[in-house]
C-alpha cells in the first residue's frame, strides 16, 4: 500500500455514496482530506465523521470561476479525485435537453474544469495524482442512457489523453470505471442491475486502485468483460444484443 501519511487530497463529489466511502478510506490511511460538493450540511457531517485531518469547501462544478477559486483557497495538494456525477435514465424518444446538458456539464465538463484548476501547479512542481471516475456504460452507447453514457465516454477519453501526455512524468493519472453501485442515482433505475455493489464495497475497490500504479481499473471484473468485449462486436451484432427490443 502507498504511504498516504501527510498527503493532501481534494475529493470532489464526496458528500455521499462512493465519494464518501473513498474519503473515509483516504482519511483512515492517514491523508488529509478536503471534500467538496454542493450541499454544505452533508459535507460538514462527513468531515465530523472522518478520523483524520479534514475540511470542506462547498462547490458547484458547473461554475468555472468557483472551481478556480476553490482550488486557490485549498492551495497545494498531492492529488485530486473527481467523483461528482449526475444521472437520469433517458431514451432518445424521451429526450430532455435540460437533463442531458446537466449530465454533460457535471460528469464531463465539471471534471475538465477541476483538472484544469489543479494540473498547472502539479506540472510546475513535477508531481501529482489525478483520479477520474468513468463508468462501464462509457465503453459503448447503451439504450436509455442518452446523456450519461456520452458524458462518461468523454471523461474516459479525457483521462486517456492525459495519460498519453503524462505517462512519462511524475504526475500519476488514473481512470476508474465502476459498474452499478447502490446509490441515489441507481435508485432511479427500474431494471435489473447485475453485480450491483454496495457503496462501501465499491469504495474499497476504488481506493485499492489508487494504491496501484496501473492507469485503469474496471470493476466488477466479470461484469466489465461484457462491456470491454462489446467493443469488438460489429454494429449489427452489438445492437441486436444491447439495443432496444
Amino acid at each position: 500500500m502507498a504511504d498516504w501519511t501527510g498527503k493532501r487530497y481534494w475529493l470532489i463529489g464526496a458528500s455521499e455514496g462512493l465519494g464518501r466511502e473513498v474519503a473515509l478510506c483516504l482519511s483512515r490511511a492517514g491523508a488529509e482530506v478536503i471534500v467538496s460538493a454542493r450541499t454544505e450540511e452533508k459535507l460538514a457531517a462527513l468531515v465530523d465523521e472522518l478520523p483524520g485531518k479534514s475540511s470542506y469547501v462547498t462547490l458547484d462544478v458547473q461554475d468555472r470561476a468557483a472551481v478556480e477559486a476553490a482550488a486557490a483557497e485549498i492551495g497545494e495538494i498531492d492529488g485530486m479525485v473527481y467523483i461528482a456525477g449526475v444521472y437520469w435514465p433517458m431514451s432518445a424518444q424521451e429526450w430532455n435537453n435540460e437533463k442531458a446538458e446537466t449530465m454533460a456539464d457535471i460528469n464531463y465538463l465539471g471534471a475538465s474544469r477541476c483538472v484544469g484548476a489543479v494540473i498547472g501547479p502539479m506540472v510546475e512542481r513535477g508531481h501529482g495524482h489525478i483520479v477520474l471516475t468513468g463508468s462501464l456504460s462509457g465503453f459503448r452507447g447503451l439504450p436509455g442512457a442518452i446523456g450519461y453514457s456520452a458524458s462518461k465516454a468523454g471523461l474516459m477519453a479525457l483521462a486517456e489523453s492525459m495519460q498519453a501526455d503524462l505517462r512519462t512524468s511524475n504526475i500519476k493519472v488514473q481512470l476508474i470505471n465502476p459498474g452499478f453501485i447502490k446509490t441515489r442515482l441507481t435508485d432511479k433505475n427500474d431494471f435489473n442491475m447485475p453485480f450491483i455493489m454496495e457503496a462501501d464495497q465499491a469504495g474499497k475497490e476504488f481506493f485499492e486502485h489508487m494504491n496501484d500504479d496501473a492507469f485503469k481499473k474496471n470493476f466488477p471484473m466479470v461484469f466489465s468483460w461484457v462491456f470491454r468485449l462489446s467493443q469488438f462486436l460489429p454494429d449489427w451484432a452489438y445492437y441486436r444484443i444491447f439495443g432496444a427490443k
